[in-house]
């Protein structure tokens, strides 16, 4: 498998795992709390940065695996 294909391959596994990883631990702001600009369905805490580094660590485990198979030869995509 060449860099790039590998590069492409893993953008769209994170970005598949992302949007997984995204609804987790997710609380809506209390309608008591809410100011007069803030949108009703907005997270109380998004906690961004710790989804983005499990969606990472998550991603580099599956394409891990998809490498393997596609090394091994399970899966050939050669005609």
């Amino acid at each position: 498998m060449p860099w790039y294909t590998g590069v492409a391959t893993y953008a769209i596994i994170w970005g598949l795992v992302m949007f997984m990883v995204l609804p987790w631990g997710v609380r809506r702001i209390d309608p008591e709390d809410l100011g007069d600009m803030d949108d009703h369905g907005a997270p109380e805490n998004p906690r961004i940065l710790f989804k983005a580094g499990v969606t990472t660590l998550a991603a580099a485990v599956i394409f891990g695996l998809v490498y393997l198979v596609i090394a091994s030869g399970v899966i050939s995509f050669r005609v």
